[in-house]
């Protein structure tokens, strides 16, 4: 029998073991579990970042039941909290949700039994705390833990950023009490990057937090990629899913209309059904029920399904278009293998999923001088938005939308009655720093699709997950192209050979070129179009002849990012002697096509294996030559350091550090003076003057 909960005080049973097995029926923790519980119990704020699918919703739910009282949940989405709900009342918590889909005199009624103290837990969506005097009421009784899921729509610069979850650092002031009594705060998410997670802890003002950022590799997850037209994506996906070992799965789509096209054609392999924000609430709590039961097998989606959906048996995710950013993409395929079987995640893409995310982001995002004419028609009356759509021609909706960022931005603000008013100038510059990585968010999402490295081992360095050990997987595409589901492999054309032996050629003669200059000085775009030349040259670099790195420079005020190629050992060695060496991807529109024609799918040659560069680079394509692709964070802080050293002696920022130094040191990442002096570029003067600093910059101390 449930014991009543008993606010502000700690349970006779406090041994969490003991909790763990007896209330929530668990024979033990799963890994990095406890140490996360341990630190909620005894009052520490925490910031806990663990893949989807690792447990994260215990490390909130047994602390709540550990300290005694209620847990006030913020979720952003309503499907992950009546999963949430439905879970914990079927193991006798009181448990109970209040957002815009339930019926008022239930919310009511929610309210009242957390004022009573009958709760264990208590779910809301951020936008209530905009409700007038919500927040008051909550306060009337100081919840025992306050946890937020999926934290990072905290941040800015995270992958789905709302505005409501940016105040809530000021709006939960209220509720943690003061002093030593204090209610401790949890935020949870499973996608964020060190500059996310950094944001999350200063916006809940948790400058103490407890840092447990854990196991972004997921081992029994294999990821595929392959370039498709739209036009072959569905048949390539029905091919797929005939196989009832691929189910059941998740089949993510970039539109409505899509979602709905793409269920129709995959109906044909197995029973499925649509879900998208379009269909009414009961149409998609019936889909997802069905696909939970297991009376569908395959559920096509947008986006916003999956989240907090605790279904461990998926076996495949594929992604019909390309996503928008690395963290969503690497949050929905966490969604596959939850059992820790064999799993697979297919992305199909083409560059038109570029441009239309570049449609969307330009929508989503207007000028700054469309923002500007908003900011300044709100004045300093409150204005009702209505009204203010009317007087500047836009339709409620995107004027909403336009709102809402300008309040997250500080340009608005909205009282209690739901008027805006004009907020601080100079939002500006955080706006357009906004867009700014926005777009780089899409850069490096389509990096990685280009990418010629070890997937998970591209994703592992994204999140900055300084803990993993970095080998290759063993599993993706690119280390075990003969396993693929889709991507075929062909030997080239003639046409195709020839452009070969000319690339290998060029390199040969000037080694380390931008791949820019290499296809300039070589081909006419008539002769082979750049995206030809880039499938090319990453065919080179995935069979070992070829490596890449990553550079960029200034020019008036804006960092140019390209890419310089060079021959690897392997690449030296067979010269112009390619054939068997080279194998191409082939894009297939029938998968029966790959199946029936056993000499088109053929894995890599393995015979350079010895003498292939090192595949630990991130997004993108390989670093080559035992180097990593450098961590963003860890870039940015070495030219941090370099710029203030550069002006300090009155020099330019590349006699300091060359570009190319710099990325190397960031990829290698050496945490001692000996390891710093084994990297390329870092020579007796270098090591003499600016070893400290460096390895103080990379966080790595001073040590020798």
């Amino acid at each position: 029998m449930r014991a009543a909960p008993r606010a502000g005080l700690i349970p006779a049973v406090t041994n969490l073991a003991d909790i763990l097995q007896q209330r929530f029926g668990h024979a033990e923790f799963r890994p990095h579990q406890q140490a996360a519980c341990e630190a909620v119990v005894a009052g520490h704020d925490a910031l806990l970042v663990m893949p989807t699918g690792a447990g994260k919703s215990l490390c909130y739910q047994l602390p709540g039941v550990a300290r005694g009282g209620s847990t006030l949940v913020v979720s952003p989405l309503i499907s992950l909290m009546e999963d949430q709900v439905a879970k914990l009342a079927a193991s006798g918590f009181a448990a109970a949700r209040i957002h815009s889909g339930r019926p008022r005199l239930e919310s009511r009624q929610a309210c009242i039994d957390w004022a009573e103290g009958k709760l264990d837990f208590l779910f809301i969506a951020p936008e209530r705390l905009r409700v007038p005097g919500f927040v008051q009421w909550l306060a009337k009784r100081t919840p025992g833990l306050v946890a937020i899921d999926e934290a990072h729509c905290i941040s800015h610069w995270g992958h789905d950023f709302r505005p409501d979850y940016r105040l809530l650092g000021q709006r939960l002031g209220q509720l943690r009490g003061a002093g030593a009594a204090r209610t401790p705060v949890i935020a949870l998410t499973a996608t964020a990057t060190p500059r996310v997670q950094k944001d999350i802890i200063d916006q809940l003002g948790m400058p103490d937090a407890r840092r447990l950022i854990h196991g972004f590799r997921r081992t029994n997850l294999a990821v595929e990629v392959v370039e498709l037209k739209p036009s072959q994506r569905a048949e390539s996906a029905r091919a797929l899913l005939c196989n009832p070992d691929s189910r059941p799965a998740i089949v993510y789509a970039p539109s409505r209309k899509e979602c709905e096209a793409l269920s129709a054609t995959l109906s044909a392999a197995a029973p499925c059904l649509p879900y998208h924000a379009g269909l009414d609430a009961d149409t998609r709590d019936r889909a997802q029920a069905a696909f939970l039961a297991g009376e569908v097998q395959v559920i096509v989606a947008t986006i916003a399904f999956g989240m907090g959906i605790d279904k461990h048996d998926v076996r495949t995710v594929i992604h019909a278009a390309l996503p928008a950013s690395v963290e969503g993409y690497y949050q929905e395929i966490g969604r596959a293998g939850r059992d820790g079987k064999p799993s697979r995640a297919v992305l199909m893409y083409g560059f038109n999923d570029r441009r239309l995310h570049e449609f969307f982001l330009e929508r989503d995002y207007p000028p700054v001088k469309e923002m500007t004419r908003l900011f300044r028609a709100l004045g300093k009356g409150g204005a009702d938005i209505n009204a203010l759509a009317g007087d500047l021609d836009l339709e409620p909706m995107v004027l909403a939308s336009r709102l809402d960022k300008l309040v997250g931005h500080g340009g608005a603000e909205v009282d209690a009655e739901g008027f805006f008013t004009r907020g601080n100038d100079g939002w500006q510059e955080g706006y357009a720093a906004r867009v700014d990585h926005r777009r780089d968010q899409l850069d490096r999402m389509f990096a990685f699709a280009e990418g010629r490295s070890c997937r998970m081992q591209a994703l592992v360095r994204h999140f900055g997950d300084q803990q993993d050990d970095g080998r290759a997987c063993g599993k993706c595409d690119i280390c075990a192209p003969d396993k693929c589901r889709i991507k075929c492999f062909a030997a080239p054309d003639a046409r195709q050979m020839t452009c070969l032996r000319i690339i290998m050629r060029a390199l040969a003669a000037r080694d380390d070129v931008s791949t820019g200059k290499l296809h300039r000085d070589n081909f006419t775009e008539s002769e082979l179009a750049r995206r030809d030349f880039e499938a090319l040259l990453g065919a080179l670099e995935q069979n070992g002849l070829v490596y890449t790195v990553n550079d960029e420079f200034e020019k008036d005020g804006e960092t140019i990012r390209y890419r310089r190629a060079s021959l690897t050992d392997a690449g030296r060695e067979t010269g112009e002697n390619l054939e068997g060496a080279v194998m191409l991807a082939v894009a297939v529109g029938r998968q029966e096509s790959a199946v029936g024609n056993k000499s088109r799918k053929r894995s890599l040659p393995l015979a350079m294996a010895g003498s292939r560069p090192q595949e630990t680079g991130a997004l993108g394509a390989s670093e080559g030559r035992n180097e990593s692709e450098p961590n963003p964070e860890l870039v940015a802080a070495l030219k941090a350091w370099r710029k203030q050293q550069a002006d300090k002696e009155g020099v330019r920022a590349f006699h300091v550090l060359s570009n190319k130094t710099l990325l190397a040191v960031a990829a290698a990442r050496p945490g001692s003076e000996a390891a710093l002096a084994s990297v390329a570029g870092i020579g007796p003067r270098i090591l003499a003057r600016y070893a400290v600093p460096i390895l103080r910059a990379l966080g790595m101390g001073a040590e020798s």
